[in-house]
């Protein structure tokens, strides 16, 4: 067994970044603040690890003797969005910032949507809460037939559906079309995403068929030095949309951060020699969201208890990494993600955790994936093996 596990734990950050201000983030910090909101939080086993030892979490003292190597790591990229995170913790610096609209897509952009798409119209075209809006216009989507069409703090583009107004595929072909004939330079547009919902009147529900479509990476990321290094990348939940698909040779779905374990749980004995990068969305999607302190803290109480048996199917050759992509604090006014440091436990099995300090980049998680492979690379980043 020779594994480098990757798991992001979606929007779990741990503090503000120096220029948080800049992005309307001041006083966030999503670990510290759900733990003082839900009079703390209850994660034994990451303690263990020493997750208390990165930052003053009310319920998670400090640890001695830690099990994992122990830091935060520092966003240089532009932005705090998924895909930005994702790249950089890869070893990319996206020193580009993405487009974005506040005030919703210009006339120009709505009028190249419904022209190459073939929709007759449109609703919505805003900034929006993914779960407000379809309360708000599900009924007339029902209606009319229109794709709900919004987008966030984050360079998005989203367009809701009821299923069974627009079917899956459908919905899936014109979020491509989107992303491959609307949505072109100078635009640089992070996600497109498909984001289906069911039921009716007053009881409108997502579901768990929501699909991101995204930009190529600008140059080689840890997963493409691995795959033609003859590498075996695994990518679990989606990490795989993130990315565009590149890369990565077995790809999981996931519907759920239980189904992210299980699937963790299976790779841990299931392949050699390979890099498993996981994105557990649970957190963000359901919680940070939707400024659910309560939810969240569960949430992470249900992954800390997953915890061990995960770490018994490790080798002693194997290595893990904890993280996370930005930060999502659901106890602010705001439901956007946050501009936050990002946590770092990083485990070897039988070896005892050291202070890694603050991170000047989240790409030195892939420096490190890189360095434990033993692959020549120019990744941005420090390794922080051992």
């Amino acid at each position: 067994m020779k594994n480098f596990f990757i798991i992001v734990l979606d929007g779990v950050g741990i503090g503000e970044l120096p220029d948080a201000t800049d992005y309307g983030d001041a006083g966030s910090n999503t670990l510290v603040n759900i733990a003082n909101s839900v009079n703390g939080l209850m994660l034994p086993n990451m303690r263990k690890l020493g997750l208390g030892n990165i930052a003053d979490i009310k319920g998670i003292s400090r640890t001695e003797k830690p099990l994992a190597s122990f830091g935060k790591l520092t966003e240089i990229s532009k932005g705090k969005d998924s895909t930005t995170g994702h790249w950089e913790i890869s070893g990319l610096l996206v020193d580009t910032d993405f487009s974005y609209f506040p005030d919703g897509f210009s006339e120009d952009i709505i009028n190249r949507f419904l022209n190459y798409t073939g929709c007759k119209g449109i609703l919505g075209n805003k900034t929006a809460s993914g779960t407000e809006i379809i309360k708000e216009l599900g009924d007339e989507h029902l209606k009319t037939g229109y794709p709900i069409v919004y987008t966030s703090a984050d360079s998005v583009f989203q367009i809701a559906a009821h299923e069974s107004v627009i079917p899956l595929e459908k919905l899936y072909e014109i979020c491509r079309v989107t992303r491959g004939e609307v949505l072109k330079l100078p635009l640089l547009v992070g996600r497109v995403i498909a984001r289906p919902f069911i039921g009716d009147s007053g009881n409108f529900t997502r579901t768990t068929n929501r699909r991101d479509f995204s930009l190529d990476p600008p140059s080689d990321t840890i997963l493409d030095i691995l795959q033609k290094n003859n590498i075996n990348t695994v990518a679990i939940g989606k990490v795989n949309d993130l990315f565009n698909h590149r890369g990565i040779k077995i790809e999981v779905k996931t519907k759920s951060n239980g189904d992210g374990c299980n699937r963790l749980l299976e790779n841990a004995t299931k392949v050699n020699n390979s890099l498993i990068f996981a994105n557990l969305v649970d957190f963000d999607v359901y919680f940070g969201h939707r400024n659910d302190p309560k939810g969240f803290a569960k949430a992470l109480q249900e992954f800390d208890e997953f915890l061990p048996k995960f770490l018994e199917k490790i080798d002693e050759s194997d290595r893990i990494v904890l993280t996370a992509d930005h930060g999502n604090d659901p106890t602010t006014s705001s439901t956007d993600h946050s501009r936050e440091f990002i946590p770092l436990l990083y485990f070897a099995k039988g070896k005892e955790g050291k202070n890694l300090g603050i991170r000047k980049t989240f790409s030195d998680i892939g420096k490190t994936a890189a360095e434990f492979f033993a692959v020549k690379n120019t990744l941005k980043g420090t390794s922080f093996l051992n």
